[in-house]
């Protein structure tokens, strides 16, 4: 096969006119300024806005394909939204130092917390999601998932004082409900009991009500699913039905001891 025919034929199956990878490292760009912006304390302020409007004027016309909808009209109402995002994340902040006893300062908390970093992108995303732009905020989260092996769609709902603990294996599905002050800790999953496209527009991830605590490795699944207030569920527990409020939820592993027969 020639030069000429080999180019012809993979152009010929290039057939998304909208896919442009570039859009991936300008995501990643404007994720990164914003943190900083909000975070780091020799960061203007200021002119960071600046920069990241004119960022984001770059995603909106790589990313906004739906000419009804106009995507350029949303910088001002997000960008009021910072302030009210930045308090939330502070509290996930605070959570963290008051519940894990590791945490030497807040300062390693906003630095050194995978499941921070995460919470945070994933606050940033969503509130581009509520406004209907959702390429990027899920571009924005899965830049967070590589990071951290947290995996938090921009569609969930997340309460305050958040606490991913360790982080890593960490899945949470786009129409799953998370309230206040819960903790989750690495390889949790809350997930949908089976994948169907016609199930797009309806619930299907669990509810976590307030004040839950659920440990390494459990799975809960389904949109019915409601984890009752204070309740605390174990290690590697796999759950598909709800649980009333104060519950304890726990895996009993069956081990087998094997003894080799006297020589």
């Amino acid at each position: 096969m020639n030069r000429t025919s080999l180019v012809e034929k993979i152009k010929a199956h290039k057939k998304q006119p909208n896919l442009r990878f570039a859009l991936k490292k300008k995501v990643e760009s404007f994720t990164d300024r914003l943190f900083y912006t909000l975070f780091d304390i020799d960061t203007p302020v200021e002119d960071n806005l600046t920069a990241l409007e004119k960022e984001f004027e770059i995603l909106v016309e790589m990313a906004c394909w739906n000419v009804e909808s106009p995507c350029e009209k949303l910088w001002e109402t997000y960008v009021a939204e910072l302030p009210s995002i930045l308090e939330s994340l502070n509290l996930d902040a605070e959570a963290i130092v008051s519940c894990d006893p590791a945490s030497l300062s807040i300062e390693e908390v906003y630095m050194a917390y995978p499941g921070f970093y995460a919470i945070a992108i994933y606050r940033l995303a969503h509130e581009l999601y509520e406004k209907g732009f959702p390429l990027v905020p899920r571009l924005m989260t899965e830049y967070a998932h590589r990071q951290t092996g947290v995996d938090i769609n921009p569609g969930a709902q997340i309460g305050k004082s958040f606490f991913i603990d360790h982080a890593t294996g960490v899945v949470i599905g786009e129409t799953a409900v998370i309230k206040d002050n819960v903790k989750i800790y690495q390889g949790v999953t809350l997930g949908a009991l089976y994948v169907a496209k016609n199930l797009q527009k309806t619930k299907r991830h669990p509810t976590i009500e307030n004040n839950v605590t659920i440990y390494a490795n459990a799975t809960i699944l389904g949109g019915n699913t409601v984890i009752g207030e204070n309740s605390v569920i174990g290690g590697n527990a796999w759950l598909t039905a709800s649980v009333p409020a104060n519950s304890t939820v726990f895996h009993t592993p069956e081990i087998k001891i094997k003894t080799l027969p006297n020589a």
